[in-house]
């Protein structure tokens, strides 16, 4: 096992020497990432199949130009994210300037997982790059052959004094996890995530947690059922069912039920031309373990569609549950394999209620052509995302913060949101040493003349509507043009000794 306190210790000096803070440094390592995307796309597609048996144009389309899209953003904004923000003054600070200013945690600590290898180590190191973070990158041991290429392509792309990328297990992972980090990203399961957090805690370390759950979908009556079913089984189906914000579990009427059924069966032998085990478009469970864990969950309710399997290929075919029951097996965890049951409600308040007595889930999906419906889950149920009458693609939209909440996880990215999550914003107040007889009110000996003039500058009352709302400004207004007025006209010298007076006057 490499040192990694040495390596860590190696890196930290390359930061310090403040050469990942400057426009240049960043804008060149995002320019050679998307590079390495560009010129590495066929040896990244073929790896991503031998991992999980990922059709190439899958693996374009959900790693590599998600990745890319996300780069080429940050490569035009990134002169914009780096300005610093000029919040709004009160009369306490009119002749101040402020600033919020976004500056990196230091040598940040990127977990990957395995199910997206490449647009989930990728899209947060972006964000890492683009705040000027130094970072280290710990792919998915799962996904072998992208992390061993990773390794190779980071190697001979990025500036390795600040970027490196460290391979191994859970040992290597969990000597990574005593080392100091500025910042923690950490995607995966909820067990690990608490690992993570404990030895983020020990140092205080600031953590971005993208994790999972039991992402719900309710489908309601009067909607076209064909168009739902390829949309629905499309989210579910993808990766072979291994995507965080695959669609878990369907809450509909019995009705719906048997119509929804007959049209997914119809679906799937579009996708896959009657057949997944031989389709190329259809991807295999990543492990042994994880193939014995999904198999495991077959067991629960009537299956209706599928229920094939192939141990040798871990493979599952695209499976369908009916009448599952809230205590059955499948409904006790995430699924995170291509099977999707269905469990029968009343109604939609049924469904709700049956949300939010569990976790909060990182998605949630409402299929229903009645705005009220609609309403009634964004307005009382709680989720990282929520996508109306499709789902997963909120996830590609990159001015959309993604994460979750609760169980499903702390923090978000994508876009501008990558830079934020990286960044501290730093709050910066500067001012002149002259004028000093303006600050006299706020020193001791503290009087009543000194309050009733500190009330005036800092005190706020709740807004007022319509043109009264403005009277309050006037006074401000008018004491300011006053102020320009005498500075200008008699000079700073004289003002202040003729306020000198009063101002320090004991009452």
């Amino acid at each position: 096992m490499a040192d990694y306190s040495k390596i860590i210790g190696e890196i930290r000096q390359a930061f310090r020497t403040g050469k990942t803070k400057t426009y240049q440094w960043r804008k060149e390592q995002l320019i050679q990432l998307y590079k390495l995307l560009e010129e590495s796309s066929k040896e990244i597609e073929d790896a991503l199949f031998k991992d999980l048996h990922k059709h190439r144009i899958e693996a374009i389309i959900f790693e590599i130009a998600l990745v890319k899209n996300d780069l080429a953003n940050a490569i035009d904004n990134l002169s914009e994210w780096m300005k610093p923000e000029k919040p709004p003054k009160n009369l306490l600070v009119a002749m101040d300037t402020l600033m919020i200013q976004p500056e990196p945690f230091g040598v940040s600590l990127v977990i990957g997982a395995w199910n997206y290898p490449i647009q989930l180590t990728l899209l947060p190191l972006v964000g890492a790059i683009a705040a000027g973070n130094c970072c280290v990158i710990k792919p998915s041991e799962l996904a072998h052959n992208i992390a061993i290429l990773l390794e190779k392509l980071i190697n001979k792309y990025m500036d390795n004094e600040c970027i490196r990328v460290v391979n191994g297990g859970v040992q290597e992972t969990t000597a990574l996890l005593k080392e100091r980090f500025d910042q923690i990203f950490y995607t995966g399961n909820n067990v690990v995530a608490k690992i993570v957090m404990e030895a983020a805690a020990k140092h205080l370390t600031p953590v971005v947690l993208e994790l999972g759950g039991k992402s719900p979908v309710y489908v309601d009556k009067g909607v076209d059922m064909l168009t739902v079913a390829k949309r629905l089984m499309w989210g579910k189906t993808c990766n072979s069912g291994q995507t965080c914000i695959a669609p878990d579990y369907v809450m509909c009427t019995a009705e719906v039920q048997n119509e929804l059924i007959e049209k997914i069966k119809m679906v799937i032998d579009q996708f896959y031309d009657g057949n997944a085990a031989t389709s190329e478009c259809y991807g295999r469970i990543i492990n042994d373990r994880h193939f014995q864990r999904v198999k495991s969950m077959l067991k629960s309710g009537v299956i209706v569609i599928g229920g094939d399997i192939k141990e040798d290929e871990r493979f599952i075919s695209p499976t369908v549950i009916k009448d599952v029951k809230p205590t059955d097996t499948v409904m006790q965890s995430e699924i995170f394999g291509p099977v999707l049951p269905i469990m029968p409600v009343i109604n939609e308040d049924q469904a709700i209620d049956y949300i939010n007595d569990g976790e909060k889930p990182l998605a949630m999906y409402v299929f229903s052509n009645n705005n009220k419906i609609v309403d009634k889950f964004l307005q009382q149920t709680s989720s990282g995302g929520v996508t109306v009458n499709d789902t997963v693609i909120h996830a590609g939209v990159m001015t959309l913060p993604f994460g979750g909440v609760g169980h499903s996880g702390t923090g978000s990215y994508h876009g501008k949101f990558s830079f934020d999550a990286f960044s501290h914003k730093r709050s910066v107040l500067k001012r002149t040493l002259a004028m000093d007889f303006i600050n006299a009110v706020r020193y001791p000996p503290y009087t009543d003349r000194k309050f009733s003039v500190i009330n005036f500058l800092t005190g706020k009352k709740p807004k007022r509507t319509g043109i009264l709302s403005y009277l309050p400004f006037l006074p401000l207004v008018l004491f300011g043009a006053f102020l320009a007025f005498i500075y200008k006209n008699v000079g700073l010298e004289a003002f202040t000794n003729k306020l000198k007076p009063l101002i320090g006057k004991k009452e």
